[in-house]
Parts: structure tokens; sequence; C-alpha cells
């Protein structure tokens, strides 16, 4: 337990850093982003034993790295292309090492992992010179659930959520992690809207956040367990301690950070 609040302490200071760095030098987010995405693609790779195939792992990597510093438009659409090239020209050339299915299950996980954590530097752009507080949001609405869950679940979980996936899961925890990522989100709203006199938030995209993200952060975590399940490990690896590695510190975020830019689009929680 120690270790994992040291952990998490050391997390939320250096998520800090980037909040206060964003104005001096912006990039910060975009390499914050890139190292979780290539890590976590790493981390998928070494889960299905597929680390040593660097003509995959290779052209993952860079894809994975790239993605975040692309802006919407050609060379984003470019890149897309180009690693799909890549990918099945590997499959041809190497079919004999490896099957179809492997290389499918890698080629969707590393579209969809970096392309979800993308998400993150794209909200910043609707929150204007405020944009670092949807950034936050994305993020802690995918933590918070997690910790009310992990919290609620360890003081009156009893019922169990899907125990084939992920046994410790309770109905509890996952109620316990709805009402506290509701919560959070408006409290981080009120705090916010008085720490800027001239923000006026709106609380509406905030209860949906709370609501939906709490939701997408189980989907998630019970999704990357059952990867986890499949490949026969506990711990995507053991990176940060008391946590695991970052996909499982950030698979919850890969859900809830696109849902996040989806509500922001529609409703502003800035007015």
């Amino acid at each position: 337990m120690k270790s994992r609040i040291i952990s998490a302490c050391t997390l939320v200071l250096f998520m800090a850093a980037v909040v206060i760095f964003n104005r001096s030098f912006p990039l910060a987010l975009n390499i914050m982003v890139a190292c979780i995405a290539v890590l976590a693609i790493y981390e998928l790779y070494h889960a299905l034993g597929m680390n040593q195939r660097w003509f995959l792992l290779g052209p993952s990597l860079l894809f994975a790295g790239a993605l975040p510093f692309l802006e919407p438009g050609f060379f984003l659409e470019l890149t897309y292309f180009a690693y799909t090239v890549v990918v099945f020209t590997v499959l041809i050339i190497q079919h004999k090492h490896f099957t179809f299915r492997e290389v499918g299950i890698l080629y969707s996980m590393t579209l969809l992992v970096p392309t979800a954590l993308k998400t993150l530097v794209a909200v910043r752009r609707y929150g204007g010179e405020h944009g670092m507080f949807y950034v936050i949001i994305a993020i802690f609405a995918a933590w918070v659930a997690d910790v009310g869950a992990f919290v609620a679940g360890s003081l009156w979980g009893k019922h169990k959520l899907c125990p084939n996936i992920s046994p410790k899961k309770t109905i509890e925890g996952a109620i316990g992690g709805f009402v506290l990522d509701i919560a959070a989100m408006l409290v981080f709203g009120a705090v916010f809207q008085a720490a800027f006199y001239s923000v006026m938030v709106s609380y509406l995209p905030l209860f949906i956040i709370g609501a939906g993200g709490a939701a997408l952060s189980i989907l998630g975590d019970l999704s990357f367990s059952l990867i986890k399940r499949s490949c026969h490990i506990k711990d995507f690896s053991e990176l940060i301690p008391g946590h695991g590695g970052v996909m499982d510190r950030f698979d919850s975020v890969v859900f809830v950070a696109p849902f996040v830019l989806l509500v922001v689009r529609m409703l502003p929680i800035i007015c």
C-alpha cells in the first residue's frame, strides 16, 4: 500500500509539472503522451511475447511516439496509412514466424491506444487558455473512478462484478466509483471557478463526465484485465511500484479521454 501511495503521489506531481510548464513549454504534454503511448505499446508486445519481433515492434513504437505530435490533416492520415502498409508488408514477408491473429491483435491495439491517448492533446484545444483543465479532467475522471471503486470495494464489497475476468471487482466498488467520480468532477469545477473569477463553469458536462467516466473506467479496466488474463500475467510490467505498468495505470484513460473530448465538443465546461 505504501509503494502504491508513493507512486500515485509521484504521478500527480509529474502531471502538476506538465500543467505548470504548459504555457512556457506546451510540447510537454505531447512529450508526456508520446512516452506513455510508447511504453504502453511495448508492454502490450511484451505481454504477447512479441517484444523481440523488432520488425513489428519498431514501427509500432515509432507510430505511437509520433502520433501525439501530429495535427489533424495530411501527415496524420499519411502516418496511419504508412503504418498499416508496413505492418501488412511485414506480415507477408514473415508469415511463417507468427500468425495473422497475433499481428491483428497487435495492430488493432497499436491503433487504439495511441489514438485514444492522443485525445489528451486534442482536448486541450477546446479549453482555450484553460485547456489544461480539460486535460486534468480527462485523466482524473478515470483515476478518481478507479480510486472510488478500490476504496468502496475494499470496505463494502460483497457481490462480484465480473469474477471470471477480474475477481476483486465488486458491484459495491462500481457504485463507489460512480459516486466519487461525479462528486469529484463537480468539486473540480467549483474549485476552478473559485480560482478564476472571470470563468463560468457549466456543471452539466462535469456531471456527465463523472457518470460516463466511471462507467467507461470499468469497461477499460475489465477490457485490459481480459488481455492480461489471456496472457497469464498479473500486471503488464512493474514499472510503477504498487500499480504495475503504464498500461495498468492508463487502461481506463484509454476509454475515458475520448469520451471527455466528445462531451466538451458538444457541451463546453468553460463558458
